[in-house]
């Protein structure tokens, strides 16, 4: 049988987060991602087979080939947007920190984020690539050019925000659908750019790859993560002490015979006699003063009280009654 402790301890370990760590495996996927992303660049850079690939497919114009789908893109690809992604996520993730009384989920989130906007955002502006759309010459990589579309920034955050329900998965079952489904939503929403033509296909490829980095370094930031944790609950106690209304003082009680002596409180406590006690048990007197009992008497014997004060006057010119008035004095009757 389990006891009340074991419980307690069983209890604390469901609610207790799993913080991954950079174990050999994903240090290796990150350096091979690594090694891809860089390749990537290079490729574009040196203007070889990915910039060629690039306008054979923008030449194909997939948007007309397949016009049919064009508006059901036009919507989907509204899952690889941050500010609707970040919403949905992290109103997911803020009831299961409310459910796992922890703020670990949403630390992830944007921690996540902030990685996100630091990588991808200044690849963006220092490389400077400008769309299929903005092209100037056929065959160009049009690096340096003014633009912001190098890496897919839709694609990256596709990665990232769906990536992160996988990465805080709590089983390795639901770990491996949510990372097929976070993996399909990100391939989508990378096709659905190059579709659509706002994106080269190198942009996407390049997307895919930053978003992956970034959920791959995230344990190394869990211990930052804790500490953050740990800081942000201690503030958050401070505040709801202080905030606390003081308790109002409670007003001592006076007994209906009188205050009460400091011997009442060191008196020892009375507890009844039980039914099996026979008279050996006598009654501890508790020291207060009691009234004796008074006989009950009936109304007839009781001694009239006369009131103290009078309210009508005597009169003197009355003389008071000696004797009781006969049936006949009196009246000025004489007997006949």
């Amino acid at each position: 049988m389990r006891t009340n402790d074991e419980l307690v301890q069983a209890e604390e370990r469901q609610t207790d987060p799993v913080r991954p760590r950079m174990t050999r495996t994903r240090l290796g996927i990150f350096v091979a991602t690594l090694m891809v992303y860089v390749a990537i660049v290079v490729g574009v850079l040196t203007t070889s087979w990915p910039v060629r690939f690039d306008w054979q497919v923008m030449l194909f114009r997939p948007y007309k080939q397949w016009p049919e789908i064009h508006t059901f893109l036009d919507y989907f690809v509204v899952l690889g947007q941050r500010g609707p992604t970040a919403v949905a996520v992290a109103a997911w993730l803020g009831w299961c920190t409310y459910k796992q009384k922890t703020l670990r989920p949403l630390l992830v989130l944007g921690t996540s984020l902030l990685l996100l906007n630091a990588t991808v955002g200044a690849a963006k502006i220092g490389m400077g690539r400008l769309g299929p759309h903005y092209a100037t010459s056929i065959g160009s990589n049009e690096m340096f050019a003014g633009g912001d579309i190098f890496p897919s920034g839709h694609t990256a955050n596709a990665v990232v925000t769906w990536g992160v329900l996988a990465y805080l998965a709590t089983t390795p079952r639901t770990r491996r659908v949510a990372s097929v489904i976070a993996a399909l939503l990100a391939l989508g929403v990378g096709m659905t750019t190059v579709y659509l033509g706002t994106h080269w296909m190198s942009d996407v490829t390049l997307g895919w790859t930053a978003g992956l980095l970034v959920l791959l370094v995230l344990p190394w930031f869990e211990p930052l993560m804790a500490r953050a944790e740990a800081w942000l609950l201690t503030l958050w106690r401070r505040l709801r002490e202080r905030g606390a209304p003081l308790a109002a003082p409670v007003p001592a009680t006076v007994a209906l015979g009188g205050p009460r002596a400091p011997a009442d409180d060191e008196r020892p406590v009375r507890e009844p006699v039980g039914a099996g006690s026979r008279g050996g048990a006598s009654r501890v007197p508790d020291g207060r003063p009691h009234l004796l009992p008074r006989p009950h008497t009936a109304r007839s014997e009781r001694t009239p009280v006369t009131p103290t004060g009078s309210r009508r006057p005597p009169h003197a010119d009355r003389a008071p009654r000696t004797a009781p008035l006969g049936p006949a004095a009196g009246r000025g009757r004489t007997a006949s």
